[in-house]
């Protein structure tokens, strides 16, 4: 993510055109360190977040509001008292840096007009919200910063205000190409971070999209290159300042599947091979990013005490399983011991008292075989002992047989909730998830008199390209659901083979027919949503509804087939359409 000072620039061109000339309406602080200003302008009435926070500073427009507390922080009340009526006259970024300021108008004591500067920056654990008057004297701050905290600039009321500079870089916008060569492109590092480095508010992820579109590796030095890439790469840089001088932004979101890679407030070339939204507002993008990115970590969090009791299964399921396999391997010597016994019942009467062992021809295999004799025991006795090793060994391998077969169910049955966890997006998912495994007697229901949380989980949906309904499973309940309750007959039924993950109904006609482009889509979505997401080619499995069985007694989700079609597909679903 690049909330960097081209995001900032981007940031005032919108708030320049929406809000400049307004008034503001009102002034709240939900947070320490947030504020929440309502201003209205031209007939319209904009909220405007701006953040502080450490972690997650931020500033956008929305549409959502904050519950305040009752009791006004006392900056919240200062703000209120200077500006709370006043007219924002402008939006400005100074330089390419993380800094916007908020000039207002307003009246004084006197009725006087006077000026007042609210000023944000985004600078990581650094930032804050200060208030200046005209003369860039602060008039009190979010967040008071002494001298004993930092060496570098004091914020507390009486001081000047200042950007500090901790490191020397150059103004991008004014830099010459004579200065980029022999200030930039003389660093002894990689040459995106020598831009980076070098030159105010741009970011590593603008950086190597800089030299990116320069088709210029980002990761060699600058030594390495000839005069005439350097020279490329400045006009390149240059033509990425001049789309920032005239605020000829793109806002966009780049997808990973179904999460958000980064944003910025210019295309991204270098990532051509992902899901790229457009959007038409930088605050939108900064809402909809930080929205999906902070509901994916929350699911995350929530979903973590599940994710543990599913792992410990898996582990004390996959122990169980190791040790049955090696009983199973050890039963492998019964038949031995049966034609040892029956060897003896042919030819013990050669066997003199005493003897250690005997040797007898093998009708089996026509082959002389040494059978190991107890000297204290008779022939008869011999031959007991090895039928009855013989049949304990027989009676074991019967059992492990069905202990096999369970363990080895539950191990998928786990490794396909697992996968369901890896896809849950809300909180409805995991209360699905939660109660296939309170079924599954994996988990105990607690008493509770609250009634049981109604679950409105739905299947992910999507279009084909051809306009076919396609229905992804998140969950064991899910797939059981589409597969023998809504599909019907003809629909088409697709899984990643082999593999834990969802399963896929494909809705047709009652004659089954479809494209094979909507065989090849319907194909990479069972891929995507699978265990096999990062491989680059998965098998999938295909089938009509109706070719589909489900065992008595089997666990959700899972059925047989003994019909069906195979494809080897690449689970890259980027440029299918997902109804959200």
């Amino acid at each position: 993510m690049a909330f960097d000072g081209i995001t900032i620039a981007a940031l005032a061109a919108e708030l320049e055109n929406k809000i400049a000339g307004g008034k503001i309406y009102k002034i709240t602080q939900p947070e320490t360190d947030e504020l929440m200003i309502t201003i209205k302008n031209n007939r319209t009435q904009y909220r405007l977040l701006l953040s502080a926070n450490a972690s997650l500073p931020l500033v956008y427009l929305t549409d959502h509001n904050k519950t305040s507390p009752m009791t006004a922080p006392n900056f919240c009340m200062l703000l209120r008292k200077h500006i709370g009526s006043g007219k924002i006259l402008s939006v400005t970024q100074p330089s390419l840096e993380r800094v916007l300021v908020f000039h207002i108008e307003h009246l004084d004591e006197l009725g006087d007009l006077s000026q007042k500067k609210l000023i944000i920056e985004i600078m990581g654990k650094h930032s804050n919200i200060i208030f200046c008057n005209e003369d860039n004297i602060i008039i009190d701050s979010i967040k008071h910063i002494s001298a004993n905290m930092s060496s570098v600039r004091e914020v507390l009321p009486g001081r000047p205000y200042f950007i500090p500079q901790i490191t020397k870089k150059l103004d991008p916008h004014k830099i010459t190409e004579v200065d980029f060569m022999d200030f930039v492109l003389t660093k002894p590092t990689e040459t995106s971070k020598a831009i980076y480095t070098s030159l105010t508010g741009l970011s590593p992820l603008m950086s190597e999209e800089i030299c990116f579109r320069a088709d210029i590796d980002g990761g060699r030095p600058p030594e390495a290159m000839t005069d005439q890439e350097k020279t490329h790469l400045f006009h390149i840089f240059r033509l990425v300042m001049d789309n920032i001088t005239r605020n000829d932004f793109t806002p966009n979101i780049v997808y990973k599947g179904r999460e958000p890679l980064e944003f910025s407030a210019l295309p991204l070339t270098q990532y051509r091979d992902y899901e790229c939204q457009t959007y038409d507002s930088i605050s939108q993008v900064l809402e909809q990013y930080y929205e999906m990115k902070n509901r994916l970590s929350r699911i995350h969090q929530k979903s973590s005490d599940l994710r543990r009791v599913v792992s410990t299964l898996l582990e004390r399921n996959m122990k169980k399983l190791n040790i049955q396999e090696k009983q199973m391997k050890s039963t492998e010597k019964k038949d031995k011991y049966r034609v040892y016994g029956e060897l003896l019942h042919t030819y013990g009467y050669e066997a003199a008292p005493g003897d250690k062992s005997l040797k007898a021809l093998n009708y089996y295999t026509n082959e002389l075989t040494t059978i190991p004799l107890d000297p204290t025991k008779t022939v008869q006795e011999n031959a007991s002992h090895y039928f009855n090793r013989y049949n304990k060994l027989k009676r074991t391998q019967e059992a492990l047989t069905t202990q096999l077969k369970d363990t080895r169910e539950e191990i998928n049955h786990l490794e396909s909730v697992s996968q369901s966890l890896d896809i849950a997006l809300d909180e409805e998912d995991l209360i699905q998830i939660k109660e296939e495994l309170i079924a599954s007697g994996y988990i105990r229901r607690k008493r509770s008199k609250k009634k049981r949380v109604k679950i409105t989980s739905k299947p992910f949906h999507y279009i084909s390209s051809d306009g076919f309904d396609i229905y992804i499973g998140k969950n064991n309940l899910q797939n059981e659901e589409l597969s023998f309750k809504f599909a019907t007959g003809n629909d088409w039924w697709f899984h990643a083979k082999g593999r834990p993950g969802s399963h896929v109904i494909v809705k047709c006609g009652p004659d089954g027919k479809m494209p094979d482009r909507t065989f090849e889509e319907a194909g990479r979505l069972a891929g995507y949503y699978s265990s096999g997401r990062t491989a680059p080619k998965v098998e999938i499995d295909y089938t009509q509804k109706k070719n589909l069985r489900k065992p008595n007694g089997s666990k959700p989700g899972f059925v047989v087939y003994y019909t069906n079609y195979s494809l080897n597909i690449e689970p890259e679903i980027s440029d299918l359409h997902q109804i959200r």
